[in-house]
């Protein structure tokens, strides 16, 4: 510094023309580094998004193909499928709410020549007025015919009614290829709807065989094939439900099969049809979707700022100023620090004044973020509580009434039709799946047993785990455990449980597990331990895990105390403190 000119580095005249210079570099650095980290984040979240939506697709894709599945399962259990019976099943499907994407369900009889007129003269002898007069089309003579003989729902398929879909030589390959091979055909090529003539339809079909008959070669299965049983569903449908949960409208989603022709590909879907490429402002991916041997690429985009946050827009530039600001205090502060001791005191006393300030302001805003994430949680339990009584009550009582419907028809049915008694017992037993898989929902959502006290509930859920994973478990609790226990604390203490069991079943490798459930001094206090390996620190920091971060916020939310301890020679225990009366409120006010 003695080197430069004395009059440029005097304390009375420091070179602030340096320090500006310096104080915007680092500016526009800060700037930079917020602007690529909100950039990182909202492009994770988008990538996040578009993998959740590529999921819904494939299992929307998965539940059609079991529907076929099914079908064709029914027409395999034996006994004649009449054109009655198939529209009951197909309506118990209820297409319209539970597969809306689903276009039609129908099944086509193969024949020969050979068998053609007895056949034709069979579907011809059935009058029920639901079906018009059976006549084959086109017509012409082929070696095989699949002829469509049952369509549901019949309305506004009425002149498919007889068409003889192996008509085209490139279909009846597909098809009598399928049956050959014993396999689910599709072409993949897209198909017209009757229900939305501009939407990409596609077209799924299994073969049905003769029940008893052997099916080893492809001759066997050419003499007991029977027909095949298929679907068609619309694709832009099909892709609008699985974008139904999207939180970002303004994503742009188009699905394109590029199997057969990469350079020529196929549009099946397009949210935003007519809108422009995506440019350098907009997020994009593209991932795959499996279609029976077909590859369909998803295509997901969407502006940058549609997912970016007012505070995201606006983060850069308070990260600039700030460190414009902070580099020029800096600045101010080398040059004041050499030209005064009594300046420099008091720049210090300034920024020390603002540091409390800055901390002060933290440290506010780290108590709002606790009281947000209390009332978030709070949130959550009631909603999950809501959620499990309206499933209770709703759909809880449809399932007893169905049950008592199906109970009184295998009831009625056993001795006089027995072949519909058995398909009424079998109902039945699928309706009693459904309301354990009913009430293991509302379980996970809320267990009912909360009502009955905190003791209750462990109680229940230790024999729940013990059921569930064979690990000797022992409760002890005093007979005053749950009193004056508020719903708030028993679902925490619950949820802690909860989560201690399931890393002790997944992690700890125990054999016997202890838990302990007293009041003393005023406080509600739970310990949970086990003889497993233990937790290592580096287990308890891995990135990704928040399971115990979970439980002890829980509890320091309750104004409690956490700990959990590993012993040397292996076994954890978890000890959990929180004072009882206390008002759930002041609890969360007071974090």
């Amino acid at each position: 510094m003695s080197r430069l000119p004395p009059r440029l580095f005097t304390p009375s005249k420091p070179l602030w023309w340096f320090g500006i210079a310096l104080s915007l570099g680092v500016g526009i650095g800060l700037h930079v580094v917020a602007t690529r980290s909100i950039e990182n984040e909202a492009q994770g979240r988008f990538s996040n998004q578009a993998r959740n939506t590529q999921f819904n697709i494939n299992t929307s894709i998965k539940a059609y193909t079991d529907v076929l599945r099914a079908a064709a399962s029914y027409f395999q259990a034996g006994g004649d499928v009449t054109r009655d019976s198939f529209h009951r099943y197909v309506r118990g499907l209820d297409l319209e709410h539970n597969y809306p994407a689903i276009d039609n369900i129908n099944f086509a009889q193969y024949y020969t020549e050979a068998l053609r007129p007895s056949a034709e003269a069979r579907q011809g002898g059935i009058e029920d007025g639901a079906y018009p007069p059976f006549q084959r089309h086109p017509a012409g003579v082929r070696r095989e015919y699949a002829v469509l003989t049952l369509i549901e729902p019949l309305e506004g398929f009425s002149d498919r009614y007889g068409l003889d879909i192996a008509a085209r030589p490139s279909v009846a390959e597909a098809l009598f290829s399928a049956r050959d091979q014993g396999t689910m055909s599709s072409s993949g090529q897209p198909i017209p709807l009757r229900s939305a003539p501009s939407h990409v339809g596609m077209a799924m079909r299994i073969p049905i065989y003769r029940n008893g008959m052997p099916i080893s070669t492809v001759a066997e299965r050419r003499a007991a094939c029977i027909g095949s049983v298929g679907l068609g569903f619309s694709v832009p449908r099909l892709v609008a439900v699985a974008l139904g949960e999207m939180p970002v409208r303004s994503m742009r989603v188009m699905l394109r099969d590029s199997s057969a022709a990469p350079r020529a590909a196929t549009v099946l879907f397009d949210s935003q049809p007519g809108a422009a490429g995506a440019g350098n402002e907009h997020f994009t991916t593209e991932l795959p979707v499996q279609f029976h041997g077909r590859t369909w690429h998803a295509q997901f985009s969407v502006p940058k700022q549609a997912l970016y946050s007012s505070f995201d827009q606006f983060l850069p530039m308070l990260a600039a100023s700030m460190g414009f600001v902070a580099s020029v205090l800096l600045y101010a502060l080398f040059f004041t620090l050499a030209s005064s001791r009594r300046r420099a005191v008091k720049m210090a006393r300034a920024m020390t004044r603002e540091l409390r300030d800055s901390q002060a302001r933290l440290q506010l805003s780290h108590h709002r973020l606790r009281r947000l994430a209390a009332h978030a949680d709070h949130i959550k339990e009631e909603e999950r509580k809501r959620i499990a009584r309206e499933i209770h009550d709703d759909l809880g009582q449809n399932l007893l009434a169905l049950r008592i419907e199906a109970d009184i028809l295998a009831t009625r049915t056993e001795k006089s039709h027995p072949r519909l008694h058995a398909r009424a017992r079998a109902t039945l037993h699928q309706i009693d799946n459904t309301i354990r898989s009913v009430r293991h929902i509302i379980n996970d959502l809320r267990p009912n047993v909360l009502d009955l006290g905190l003791s209750a509930a462990v109680e229940w859920q230790i024999a729940q785990f013990r059921q569930r994973s064979s690990i000797q478990c022992e409760f002890i609790e005093d007979a005053i455990a749950d009193h004056g226990v508020d719903d708030h604390c028993a679902t925490a203490f619950f949820r802690v449980l909860q989560e201690s069991l399931s890393n002790i079943h997944q992690h700890a490798g125990a054999s016997v597990v202890r838990v302990e459930l007293y009041q003393s001094h005023g406080m509600l206090r739970m310990t949970i331990s086990d003889n497993g390996i233990g937790i290592d620190t580096a287990s308890r920091h891995k990135a990704g895990s928040f399971g115990l971060v979970g439980i002890e916020e829980r509890i320091s939310l309750l104004g409690g105390s956490c700990s959990i301890s590993s012993l040397a020679h292996g076994g954890t225990t978890v000890s959990i403190a929180v004072p009882v009366g206390a008002s759930t409120e002041d609890m969360r006010l007071s974090a």
